[in-house]
């Protein structure tokens, strides 16, 4: 998922249980892995993944729908998304996007489930994105072409993922 020449500063947001930072860190040491989380919750499962693992630092709380964080972690060689932006309203999402853009000196990468030209595309896509929107209208599949389009300026890739999922790679 993440290239093999990464180095330098990742920002992972909304890093959950901390089971990405455990994973894949462990092949890149070369990276220093700052993972992030709006819920205080999730720290102690963050820290007990990442335990022993160097390159992983201490879990931040981190609301990067909030406009301007990018302020305060300017410059990162890398930020990683997995996962989110069907879990958060679309005026979150833009947000989120505008800041990764500034925040960003490297490669930005994102993955989950997109909508291509409006659509699912698959029937288990078409339910799990309904299953959102009937808990909260906001929530649901974004469309790519929309996300794609907040990284104006960037120099995008869009990579095809096992079970519908894509890979957004922006690079500064």
């Amino acid at each position: 998922m993440l290239r093999h020449d990464l180095r330098g500063n990742l920002l992972e947001i909304a890093s959950g249980s901390g089971l990405h930072a455990a994973h894949i860190a462990l092949h890149f040491p070369d990276v220093i892995w700052q993972t992030s989380d709006i819920d205080p919750e999730n720290m102690a499962s963050i820290c007990a993944w990442s335990a022993g693992i160097a390159n992983v630092r201490t879990p931040m709380i981190l609301d990067a729908t909030r406009a301007g964080w990018h302020q305060d972690y300017p410059a990162q060689d890398a930020i990683l998304i997995v996962n989110l932006l069907h879990l958060i309203p679309m005026r979150a999402a833009e947000i989120l996007l505008h800041e990764v853009a500034h925040a960003l000196r490297g490669t930005g990468f994102i993955y989950g489930p997109f909508l291509r030209a409006g659509k699912t595309t698959s029937d288990g896509d078409a339910a799990f994105d309904a299953s959102l929107r009937a808990q909260d209208a906001r929530l649901g599949y974004k469309d790519l072409d929309r996300v794609l389009a907040r990284f104006n300026g960037l120099q995008t890739h869009v990579t095809e993922m096992p079970a519908n999922n894509l890979l957004i790679t922006a690079m500064a």
